[in-house]
């Protein structure tokens, strides 16, 4: 690829003709008006139900149309309605909600019934959902380690018994005055009627004050044992297209352990996970931006997640949708998304593009100057496809690949003494140079024993030494499972308890380091017990999802949870390898972060993850073949330059992506092509920055530009983020300098062997960018070695810097 001038470089690759921005986009007209629900069923005190108003297109498509229509009820003494649809009972009996739209009218039936039933508070079910939707037990209020102003809550409600005694018996009692309700502190502080810091939460006279007012007044219940609890909630509706500026109200329907389903809308929390595409109101209202994509909404309600996922197309349509070349099974899931957006693909990357990216891909290291001539003269259509076989049997494939799966197995000197940490470093590389299916990896990750001296997966243990840290480890990198916070609560994004952290913690506490006559043994012996930190209940080992058993597994506990993890039925298992890989191809994963994968973080493109998923199991987790199936893509093979449709795209592979590279690589990329290889202390000579088995190993350049430190599971220690510093290292930095203008360099060598300027430029060319110069490029790069013709190295060194600080060189692109 030829980097030019911002002009040259936004021009565009058109394949159809496209409806241009300043055309106006007509709304289809809709066909029918839809109330949903058509007939309302309101059952006990205080019960809501939120209407949405659906306008359906003669094609079939459903708009929302909630916030156009009015609403009125016919008997305003049996039940009433806002603004907003919201209807709530008031009296037994039946009576009518016109709605009107568009100039349109529909009329649903409303019964309610035992409306005036005393009502029986239940702390949890009633007053929890109002502190989790009013953020006063957030982590940046009252659930703050320390609280507020001494009010500590439990972070969102976790600990329902605490958090009761922390309103009913700290304070003097003056957070809740039973016998006169209005003057308890935690009224006139939620109202404003007292200065509170946390501003007005819940005003005066509203249905949520008089729900906290009725709960003191009943004597602050905590609620019987056995009173129903919520089961799980869905969101409605579940998916949507969108057009840019929409609006969409969504409902949360609560399942409760009683078979009721109730409405929880107003005490939901809802989140977006791209704030640029779309933004939630409180009350469930999302309203979309102006950029096309994929966004959910996340709605959570007393530790129980779903999300709504719209799909946001671009406004101009596309004429005549072209055909696109497919090279494998990925391809028609990526573009079967494009058409669904409106977007057209890039073009194809040229030769020397894919050259460069997939050397730094596969191997972490730049094609040679000889190397990079061979391919780009090469006439034989399969030479991408020969050239990936290669590279994946090159050595540098298991010293680069070894380095990312240390960083995230945390193969740490600091911790593990010399010996034991390269001789963990060697098992991983030796998988990896010898291809051993994923899936054996990492059964024998999970499953190791033995003298840590000897056994190089029995050192993870000594690094990640508490039972809970393993589990929470183990299931971050090889599910892309996050389960670290439900130690101390529930997830706040996702379905995971502290039963479920410590049912995980449970299979990991018979596993000791313990010290032997020939050193340190790892093993996993007796059968402990795990306790529930709140409960005090026993619980027994059970993998995610899963109920608890009556009993743990017998034996070393691991073996049954090897099992589960490794089975090509795991919902997450082959899924993070494909997302892994998936991002660090294509620059983002199809779940972004790779490491955190929850049904409230959907994947970009659902049908595609599952498919490589399939793929990776139906090739026995094979690492390599799924690298050459991605690699083969038109996807992985299209041009960073945008078109008019994709040029705000950056998750529908729709474009290839400008990547930074990572701290080693870039560093043995000044090595190679300046000819002086960088020495680090303790490595014997000639070693390379990707060989570094030692996260430790002090060098400025490797710190500035991002590695990691390995003291976490998560892919994103490792830091790709510019920097000025970064900038002014490489055009400042005494070592370069000495590298490209030392007497046994390359720069020296090429001018010294190319006495013509134009095949020097060429060669130069071909050193740093693995190409050859355009003509303007040769021109000018020959006219300034002519200029300086009586000092003609120091003109190839002045070259050879202005291309080693180009953005073509410092990126993967």
């Amino acid at each position: 690829m030829t980097f030019r001038p911002l002009a040259a470089l936004v021009s565009i690759f058109v394949f159809a003709p496209i409806v241009r921005a300043d055309t106006p986009v007509v709304d289809a007209p809709v066909a029918e008006i839809i109330v949903d629900p058509a007939h309302v069923r309101l059952s006990g005190p205080n019960s809501v139900y939120t209407l949405l108003v659906h306008g359906k297109t003669a094609a079939g498509r459903l708009v929302d149309l909630t916030a156009d229509a009015r609403f009125q009820v016919q008997d305003p003494a049996i039940a009433q309605v806002t603004s907003a649809g919201i209807v709530r009972g008031r009296r037994d009996g039946t009576t009518q909600v016109h709605v009107e739209v568009k100039g349109r009218k529909r009329t649903i039936a409303v019964d309610v019934k035992d409306a005036a039933r005393p009502r029986a508070f239940h702390f949890e079910n009633d007053i929890i959902p109002l502190f989790n939707r009013y953020g006063c037990n957030s982590a940046g209020c009252h659930g703050n380690a320390e609280g507020q102003n001494g009010f500590k809550l439990s972070v969102f409600g976790f600990d329902p018994a605490a958090d009761h005694a922390a309103l009913t018996k700290e304070a003097r009692g003056r957070r809740v005055v039973p016998a006169a309700p209005e003057a308890s502190l935690l009224l006139t502080k939620a109202s404003g009627a007292m200065a509170h810091g946390g501003g007005v939460r819940i005003r005066t006279g509203t249905q949520d004050y008089e729900t906290l007012r009725g709960w003191i007044a009943a004597g602050t219940p905590m609620g019987a044992k056995d009173a129903p609890r919520v089961t799980g909630i869905k969101v409605e509706p579940h998916e949507r297209l969108l057009d840019m500026k929409a609006l969409q109200q969504l409902r949360v329907i609560a399942r409760i352990s009683d078979n009721r389903e109730i409405d929880v809308t107003q005490h939901a929390r809802f989140q977006v996970n791209r704030e640029g595409l779309a933004s939630v109101s409180e009350d469930g209202l999302v309203s979309v931006g102006t950029m096309p994509g994929e966004v959910a909404v996340m709605a959570s309600y007393l530790g129980a997640v779903d999300t709504f996922r719209a799909l946001i197309p671009r406004p101009e349509k596309i004429a005549q949708y072209p055909p696109l070349v497919e090279h494998n099974f990925i391809d028609g899931h990526v573009h079967t998304k494009l058409r669904k957006l409106n977007m057209l693909p890039s073009a194809p990357a040229d030769d020397a593009t894919y050259l460069r990216r997939v050397y730094l891909d596969v191997i972490g290291t730049l094609p040679t100057a000889d190397e990079a001539r061979r391919f780009l003269t090469d006439k034989d259509p399969a030479k991408r496809t020969r050239l990936v076989n290669e590279l994946l049997d090159r050595p540098e494939y298991a010293d680069y690949w070894a380095l990312k799966w240390a960083d995230l197995l945390r193969v740490d000197r600091q911790a593990l003494g010399h010996k034991r940490a390269y001789g963990f470093y060697r098992w991983i590389r030796d998988n990896l140079a010898g291809n051993k299916p994923f899936d054996q990896f990492a059964r024998e990750l999970l499953l190791a024993e033995g003298p840590l001296d000897e056994s190089g997966p029995a050192s993870f243990y000594k690094v990640v030494k508490k039972p809970g840290d393993a589990a929470s480890a183990l299931s971050q990198i090889f599910l892309g499972v996050r389960i670290a916070c439900a130690e101390c609560h529930h997830h706040p994004f996702d379905r995971w308890s502290q039963a479920d952290y410590f049912g995980m913690q449970a299979f990991f506490t018979p596993v000791n380091v313990k010290a032997a006559p020939r050193g340190e043994l790892l093993e996993a012996a007796g059968d402990p017990q795990t306790t529930h930190p709140r409960t005090g209940e026993k619980i027994h080992a059970h993998v995610l999802g899963a109920a608890m058993p009556a009993a743990s597994p017998a034996g070393d506990r691991r073996v049954a949870l090897a099992a589960w993890f490794t089975s090509p039925e795991n919902p997450w298992f082959a899924k993070n390898l494909a997302n892994r890989l998936w991002a660090h191809f294509l620059g983002r994963g199809l779940v972004e972060p790779v490491d955190d994968v929850r049904d409230t973080n959907p994947p970009s493109n659902p049908e595609l993850l599952d498919a490589l998923a399939k793929h990776v199991a139906a090739t026995k987790f094979d690492v390599k073949q799924l690298i050459r199936a991605i690699t083969a893509s038109a996807a992985y093979q299209r041009s960073t330059k945008p078109n008019p449709t994709n040029a705000d795209d950056e998750i529908n592979a729709a474009r290839a992506l400008f990547r930074r590279i990572d701290a080693e690589v870039l560093l043995d990329m000044v090595s190679q092509t300046t000819g002086i290889a960088e020495r680090f202390n303790g490595a014997p000579p000639g070693t390379r920055a990707i060989q570094l088995w030692d996260s430790k190993t002090p060098h400025y350049f490797l710190k500035l530009f991002g590695r990691p430190q390995r003291v976490t599971a998560c892919e994103c220690e490792r830091n790709h983020e510019p920097g000025v510093s970064q900038v002014l290292h490489l055009l400042n930095s005494p070592e370069i300098h000495a590298k490209l203008s030392h007497d046994r360099g390359r720069i020296a060598k090429l001018v010294q062997m190319h006495t013509d300027d134009a095949a020097l430029v060429d060669e130069m060319y071909l050193t740093f960018l693995s190409r050859f110069p355009t003509a303007d490029e040769k021109a000018t790069a020959v006219k300034h070695l002519t200029r300086g013709s009586s000092q003609r190295r120091a003109a190839a060194e002045d070259l050879a810097w202005s291309l080693l600080n180009s953005l073509e060189f410092v990126f993967n692109h």
